[in-house]
């Protein structure tokens, strides 16, 4: 967190500078120097510290001159904790210096996860439905693109290498972790990033655990990317509505990888769950651009192994510090 340093400031601002000046100006007479004297003696807010008479930090009265200037980070080094995001309202945003990357503050909360009275045409591994309560985290605003991997990796291995904007896709689970761990490497531990887990992605996907079969919406065209209206294709990021937290292309697009391995749901409530503890194979969510609107809900899961690659398989990171 940002923290407040104590700061020096000239002796112009000790006093207004229509009364009684700097502590050495405007003083005629040794009457008015005993009132000086005294005024500096008894106001607790003349002074910052508790010692009198000796390590006196002088600091401006309050409301007088300029307030004092927000710390910034210095250009170009990104070392400032000025530059670590902070908790905040739904939807703050922090943008990460090293990729662009934007990510999206979900706030902490409660929801039910899997196949509820929302939604339909759902799969027998999405229930039973049971709670899970999450603590707060950074997500993601937009998939990963081919920009942003080019630059952290150099190569792009995109089968639609149609521009920066677009998203990374024909990626394993994998690759994902050489791409988090060179990232990772690129921030000098000042940030770190991973793939979010499963619960964490389904909440972020129903703009906090909202009752809704698709990201933000009923309305399947209005969200997402799928095979009625992608062109068998992959689209620009954030070029769909977004949901209520102002995260895009959560339905459609490209499938997103998780960190879980994947197995058969909890029946009973669950605190930050990361799934199971070990496994073979590993779990994507949010459908793609070639598939049919039953497999862009938020609910839908997708399990494949940590190598497979495809067209409609990309990534969406958190922040994990």
């Amino acid at each position: 967190m940002i923290q407040n340093k104590m700061r020096s400031y000239p002796s112009s601002l000790w006093f207004p500078s229509s009364g009684l000046g700097t502590p050495c100006s405007g003083i005629s007479s040794f009457p008015s120097a005993i009132l000086v004297f005294l005024m500096l003696l008894f106001s607790t807010a003349a002074f910052a510290g508790d010692k009198i008479g000796i390590d006196l930090e002088w600091r401006p009265i309050t409301g007088l001159g300029p307030a004092p200037p927000a710390e910034t980070p210095q250009a170009g080094t990104g070392a400032s904790r000025t530059t670590a995001p902070e908790p905040g309202s739904p939807g703050k945003t922090w943008t990460d210096p090293v990729t662009g990357m934007a990510f999206v503050w979900v706030p902490g909360g409660c929801y039910q996860i899997g196949c509820g009275s929302w939604t339909d045409n759902c799969d027998g591994d999405e229930k039973p439905v049971h709670e899970v309560c999450l603590d707060g985290f950074w997500m993601g605003k937009y998939e990963v693109t081919q920009g942003q991997w080019e630059k952290v990796m150099g190569d792009n291995p995109s089968n639609f290498k149609k521009g920066s904007g677009y998203p990374v896709e024909q990626v394993s689970w994998n690759d994902c972790q050489k791409f988090i761990d060179r990232l990772n490497g690129k921030s000098g531990g000042r940030q770190k990033f991973g793939l979010p887990t499963e619960a964490q992605w389904e909440y972020a996907c129903r703009s906090g655990g909202e009752p809704e079969k698709y990201a933000g919406d009923g309305d399947v065209d209005r969200v997402a990317w799928y095979s009625s209206n992608s062109g068998s294709t992959t689209h620009e990021v954030g070029t769909k509505a977004p949901n209520g937290l102002g995260i895009y292309d959560m339905s459609g697009n490209v499938y997103e990888w998780c960190e879980d391995w994947y197995g058969n749901y909890s029946s009973g409530s669950q605190k930050n769950p990361t799934g199971p503890a070990g496994g073979s194979i590993r779990l994507s969510r949010g459908g793609s651009w070639s598939d049919v609107s039953r497999y862009v809900r938020c609910g839908n899961r997708f399990d494949a192994l940590p190598d497979f690659r495809y067209g409609g398989l990309g990534f969406r990171l958190m922040r994990t510090n």
